[in-house]
């Protein structure tokens, strides 16, 4: 996924849309306007057409988000902190903290979004009859895509494939068995990589036959699923290595500290020039004051270095995440990822003893993941 919109805010919970999102809503919109209910209901206007094709559309999409809503309450219920809700072209996808902490906590958070989807069908089945009983073609026409739709999804999202619904069901049950969360994610990320395999296999065949537009999109479906089968193995291999160290274990000594009454122009020249690192701590009296980084420097106009300090540009120690050696790594690699910063300074009894990089992490962990 690309660039995001924040577009709502349920509770802590961040409602974001992705830029793909946009494309797919108008390919669907279009694709109902255009060809699904000219073709299943003549006579409208294409104002009718339009105005159904766009209200079913936003509904589609609301039940994604009511889907994915299911699966963040279940989880603010067992005490995991949920970030974000993003909508994306392929769907829906709630950003959650931190991995379960049981086989049935898994089957419960996993169950809750299909079960929603269900839900969501049978409301719109009823609406559907209504709207048939009373005389509203548009309104049955919209609930019976909703209802079709609805089911679709919840069936899809049961296929005992990971990352889908039903792969973490399939995880949870290998798990209580075996008791190895590892080796039960590695089994249900292979599965799911098995049908993303195959539904590239039908995406193909289908193309074959001539059916383009079903094709294309079960190819595109297969290698996301196949891409996000592998990559939550690996996040959760990473998760597992990063909980065995701590922030001190990975952390460097190896910094140059400058006081905050220095001019830009000659931290450039003698520290970004010459040392050739991003981010300064800014030290007095071995008093942590701040960090500069190189993206602070070019914020400001360069005839403007000669007479600019460090202090008026750094990032003061207020605004800076700041942890602790005993820290686990896991954690601080979440604040990096979450506050979108490059280091973390770390303070042991109020004395700056280290920076903790994000390449530093990252280099660890690519090494253990080459040892095991």
């Amino acid at each position: 996924m690309g660039i995001s919109w924040r577009i709502a805010k349920i509770g802590r919970i961040s409602i974001q849309i992705d830029g793909s999102w946009v494309i797919i809503f108008a390919l669907v919109t279009w694709s109902l306007a255009v060809s699904y209910f000219p073709q299943q209901y003549r006579g409208w206007s294409p104002f009718l057409y339009w105005g159904v094709g766009l209200a079913t559309s936003l509904l589609f999409f609301a039940s994604v988000l009511g889907h994915e809503l299911a699966h963040s309450l279940v989880a603010l219920w067992q005490g995991i902190e949920v970030e974000s809700i993003t909508l994306f072209i392929f769907g829906g996808v709630a950003r959650i903290t931190e991995e379960v902490k049981s086989p049935l906590m898994e089957v419960l958070l996993a169950f809750a979004g299909p079960l929603a989807s269900l839900t969501f069908s049978a409301l719109f089945g009823f609406i559907w009859v209504v709207g048939r009983l009373f005389m509203s073609p548009p309104l049955a026409a919209l609930a019976r895509y909703l209802f079709v739709i609805n089911g679709m999804v919840a069936l899809f999202n049961l296929i005992p494939g990971f990352p889908l619904d039903g792969g973490r069901i399939l995880r949870a049950g290998v798990w209580w068995l075996t008791g190895d969360l590892r080796g039960a994610t590695r089994l249900a990320s292979s599965v799911g990589q098995g049908v993303a395999f195959l539904l590239i296999f039908v995406g193909v065949w289908s193309l074959f036959r001539g059916d383009l537009g079903n094709g294309l999109w079960l190819v595109f479906i297969g290698w996301f699923l196949h891409d996000a089968a592998r990559t939550g193995y690996r996040q959760l291999v990473v998760r597992d290595i990063l909980r065995e160290m701590k922030v001190g274990d990975l952390m460097s000594r190896d910094f140059q500290p400058v006081e905050s009454g220095i001019l830009l122009s000659r931290l450039v020249d003698e520290y970004i020039l010459r040392l050739r690192d991003h981010a300064y701590p800014v030290v007095e009296e071995e008093e942590l004051l701040g960090i500069i980084c190189l993206h602070d420097v070019k914020a400001v106009p360069r005839e403007r270095w000669p007479t600019t300090t460090v202090k008026e540009t750094m990032t003061p120690r207020a605004q800076l995440v700041i942890v602790s050696p005993r820290d686990d790594c896991a954690q601080a690699i979440r604040a990096l990822s979450e506050h979108n910063v490059r280091q973390l300074p770390v303070l042991e009894e109020g004395r700056l003893v280290g920076l903790l990089r994000r390449s530093d992490v990252l280099n660890a962990v690519r090494m253990r993941q080459e040892l095991t």
